[in-house]
């Protein structure tokens, strides 16, 4: 044992023993009586020695005492001995001084003291404290005995990852140790370096890869693995891969692992959730690097999706590795299932569409259905206007079905039951009746239909004996060229009949419109029918422009077949003939040339996604300009209608006014009156001391019957005319209001606003107009009781004189004179109020009532103008956004672009033809 280990051990004492001893006290004990007599013995180191002796026996003060007195090269570890004793004792915090205060050249000494203490803190919970110290005597002494499995134990049971993973890093790259490279690879297979920037791990990996590649594989994996899901991901595939880049990794070596890993995430880049801001960096040094370790499983994928890429991006990728990716994919091993690549493509970029709130069409979604019917076989029927197609079809099919030229695209199918469809992007929707068919067929009625096909199903023997679909187009002519909406439908078919004229087969305006078909779809096997044979004269003939025909058509199309046929006979030969042709058609269908056609529906719905992109943001601007000159013409009816309801209240009300100003003039005529002919109840032998009153309630009884009998029914008969005039005035703004509603609902296509006025304010008025009319109760008015001076004078008189009957012809004459000369001014005034009064109120309501009878025109207008305005908001918000974003729609779809090219080359190879 070392002296160190001794030290550490507390068995320096050990020294002093000779074999055989068992008492450490009394050889001690006679060593330093001996010494302290002869003077020769080293009494510091003999105390040391007792000073452990007495620490095993748990005699701790003893032990101190015996320590303290070491004053030789021991001291450093005799004090460190006395914190051991006072930690014993449970004084930690003098032991904590007493370690904190060694300062020894020995590292072991040092670093048995910093462990103690270490020790220490724990016991006291101060874990900071412990985690400082641990951490100190790992960067101190890190080869110290297990000072780095103590440090990570500490670490890891108080879940200080942070620390830990610091640890196995530096000590991966201190001792390039594979235990440390394997602690930091399930530190990483279990997510907890995912909070580390990803450069922190460059040096490792670089450490690692030069000592074991198997492992590099490994902890590349493991930290791919927990970055994935992190904010710091791509910060990772950028780091990773800059690094990759420099290190000699190759084919030969064995990278399967890593090199699923890279398909895997090439995939998952390239998938619509990303933009190319975040992908232009990043996908050339993957790519470069999948390529470079690409193994025999994903080499053909890897090539791909070099070469794709860098047809997108052509300056992305190094030349150098485009022409690895193109030597490699002719020379590699294909075995996907393009199949399901394919359709899982096609899913995905549906689903990405709708969730863009898109439609990506019916009519897309139906032709890849067709397409993957392997059973049955397209034959696209095409030929000049003229030729006999549209007979041809009707005799193979059994029925007169195209009765004229055709201007759209048919499939005919067998089944069991007629049915007719018409599939366009917008609706997949029942043809109810033939009569609508051949409408649809014969015509176009509207831009919509343009992309649409008819889908007609029947009982047909001989396209379901021979599992065969006829795919009828319009007839080509000067104007219908290649670019007709018909021939988009070439790549649907797996072969093509061309119908030609027995009369003038084979036309240089033919051979132009054949050269454009297989420029546009080269892979199509093309074949012909030589119709109308009837009409020529002569057998001999005929059989020589058959076979002058198959000639010149050959001369072109060397594979292609030609066959005779007269649309006019039903011989049974002919019919026998024709399904021998037909038979060649029924073979089994090519799976890649129908995965290369889904491609090529793929690349088309894409192109048609982005139209729509285009289409959408001119519609929504189109939409806020309507909608704007729609909210500016809402105001502007708003306004009309202001001003007609002031209009018509100022009418109804000045008639109103009128009709009562009327009334007013006729009582202020005729109450006078009325009161001074009241006059004639005065006579000579009246009792004048009572007339007063007499007079006083005759006048109220005239006044009262006047008003009832002549008045009121007066009063009626206007107001019934006012109304009459009133309504007549209503009912031409209803009219008005409803020739804009009417303008409005043209505008906006659907019935969408009703401006309906309240014509209850007429019967309220018809109601009032009775109640105020049916008979007015008058409080007697004081006519002639009041106080005027004359009154008084004759009232007194009366009462005064009208007991001397002398006096009565003298009275007499005064109230004669005296009634039938008032004015009665006064009275009529208050008369005229009490009873026009109702009248008066009712005219100050008329203002509301009006309001009241276009309180729903204004309510409807002024909701349509804040959702106009509200409509109009959310349109420019969505226009601003798409305008200000447009990567957001564009680019999942250029990366949908770059997946469907990588599909596309592994089709290419299939075929080992290279294709530009």
């Amino acid at each position: 044992m070392t002296l160190e280990n001794q030290l550490i051990k507390k068995a320096f004492y050990e020294t002093f023993m000779e074999a055989g001893e068992k008492n450490p006290v009394r050889v001690l004990g006679e060593a330093f009586l001996s010494g302290q007599k002869d003077g020769t013995a080293d009494l510091s180191a003999i105390r040391f020695a007792q000073g452990e002796v007495y620490f095993h026996n748990k005699d701790y003060e003893a032990a101190i005492f015996k320590w303290e007195n070491t004053h030789n090269d021991l001291e450093p570890w005799a004090k460190k001995n006395i914190a051991d004793c006072y930690y014993e004792l449970g004084q930690l915090s003098t032991a904590e001084e007493i370690y904190k205060s060694i300062d020894a050249e020995s590292s072991v000494l040092q670093s048995e003291a910093m462990l103690q203490l270490f020790s220490l803190y724990i016991d006291q919970g101060r874990l900071e404290k412990a985690d400082q110290v641990i951490k100190k005597v790992v960067s101190f002494n890190p080869d110290y005995p297990n000072v780095t499995d103590i440090a990570r134990a500490f670490f890891e049971k108080h879940q200080d990852w942070k620390s830990a993973i610091e640890l196995a890093v530096n000590e991966a790259i201190r001792t390039e140790s594979h235990h440390w490279f394997d602690i930091l690879i399930t530190y990483a297979e279990q997510g907890l370096t995912k909070s580390f920037a990803p450069h922190y791990f460059s040096k490792s990996l670089v450490v690692l890869y030069g000592a074991d590649q198997a492992r590099f594989e490994q902890m590349v994996l493991a930290l791919w693995n927990s970055y994935r899901n992190a904010s710091s991901y791509f910060s990772w595939l950028r780091e990773f891969n800059h690094l990759f880049l420099s290190m000699d990794a190759n084919r030969e070596q064995f990278w399967k692992e890593l090199s699923a890993l890279y398909q895997e995430t090439y995939f998952e880049l390239i998938d619509g959730k990303y933009l190319m801001k975040d992908l232009a960096e990043i996908i050339p040094n993957i790519l470069t690097n999948w390529i470079k370790i690409a193994d025999r499983s994903h080499v053909l994928f890897a090539s791909a999706a070099v070469l794709a890429w860098s047809e997108k991006f052509p300056t992305s990728i190094s030349p150098e590795v485009i022409n690895d990716a193109e030597n490699l994919i002719f020379n590699s091993r294909n075995e996907t299932d393009g199949l399901e690549y394919s359709l899982t493509l096609f899913d995905s970029i549906v689903k990405w569409a709708e969730a863009q709130h898109v439609e990506p069409g019916h009519r897309f979604r139906w032709i890849i259905r067709e397409l993957v019917d392997f059973q049955t076989h397209r034959l696209f029927i095409a030929g000049t206007s003229g030729n006999g197609k549209s007979a041809f079809i009707n005799s193979v099919l059994g029925e007169n079905i195209l009765t004229g030229p055709t201007s759209s695209v048919i499939l005919f199918k067998g089944h069991d039951e007629s049915e007719i469809r018409k599939i366009s992007d917008e609706e997949l929707s029942a043809v109810s009746s033939f009569q609508e068919f051949q409408d649809l067929v014969e015509r176009r009625s509207n831009k919509s239909f343009d992309n649409a096909i008819i889908e007609f199903s029947l009982p047909s023997p001989i396209l379901q004996e021979n599992s065969i679909a006829l795919i009828d187009t319009p007839g080509f002519n000067e104007r219908n060229r290649i670019e007709s909406e018909a021939l988009k439908y070439l790549h649907f078919a797996d072969s093509l009949l061309f119908v030609l004229d027995a009369n003038d087969p084979f036309t240089e305006r033919e051979q132009e419109i054949l050269m454009q078909i297989r420029e546009y779809a080269p892979n199509l096997p093309i074949h012909f029918l030589l119709n109308k044979i009837d009409e020529i004269y002569d057998e001999h003939e005929a059989a020589k422009i058959v076979e002058e025909t198959r000639s010149r058509v050959r001369a072109f199309f060397p594979q292609a077949n030609v066959f005779a046929y007269s649309s006019q006979l039903r011989s049974r030969k002919q019919q026998n003939d024709l399904a021998e042709f037909l038979k060649n058609f029924n073979r089994q269908i090519n799976e890649d040339d129908r995965i290369e056609k889904i491609l090529i529906f793929i690349r088309k719905l894409i192109r048609h996604l982005l139209d729509k992109r285009a289409e959408l943001e001119n519609s929504l601007a189109d939409s806020i300009k309507w909608n704007e000159e729609m909210a500016a013409k809402l105001s502007g009816a708003i306004n009309q209608l202001t001003d007609l309801e002031k209009e018509k209240a100022r009418i109804i009300t000045r008639t109103f006014r009128k009709a009562l100003e009327e009334i007013k003039l006729d009582l202020s005529k005729n109450i006078p009156k009325i009161l001074r002919e009241s006059s004639d109840i005065i006579r000579e032998d009246s009792d004048f001391r009572k007339i007063h009153l007499e007079l006083n309630d005759e006048m109220n009884r005239r006044v009262h019957a006047y008003v009832n009998e002549k008045v009121l029914p007066n009063i009626y008969s206007s107001l019934q005319e006012w109304i009459v005039t009133a309504n007549d005035e209503l009912n031409h703004c209803q009219s008005f209001l409803d020739e804009i509603s009417e303008g409005f609902n043209t505008m906006y296509g659907e019935e969408r606003l009703k401006l309906n006025c309240d014509f209850k304010v007429l019967d309220d008025w018809r109601r009032d107009a009775d109640r105020m009319t049916s008979g007015v109760q008058i409080d007697k008015v004081n006519i002639f009781l009041r106080r005027t001076p004359y009154q008084m004078l004759l009232k007194s008189a009366g009462r005064l004189f009208g007991n001397f009957p002398q006096n009565n012809a003298m009275l007499y004459k005064k109230y004669k004179q005296f009634v039938e000369n008032e004015d009665y001014l006064d009275v009529t005034e208050t008369i005229s109020k009490k009873l026009l009064i109702q009248f008066e109120l009712f005219e100050k309501s008329l203002e509301r009532d009006i309001s009241i009878f276009f309180r729903n025109p204004f309510a409807v207008l002024n909701q349509m103008v804040e959702e106009t305005q509200k409509e109009i908001s959310e349109k420019e918000k969505g226009l601003e956004n798409m305008r200000a974003n447009p990567e957001t729609y564009r680019d999942p779809l250029t990366l949908f672009e770059v997946k469907l090219r990588l599909y596309e080359w592994i089709t290419i190879s299939a075929k080992g033809v290279l294709q530009v």
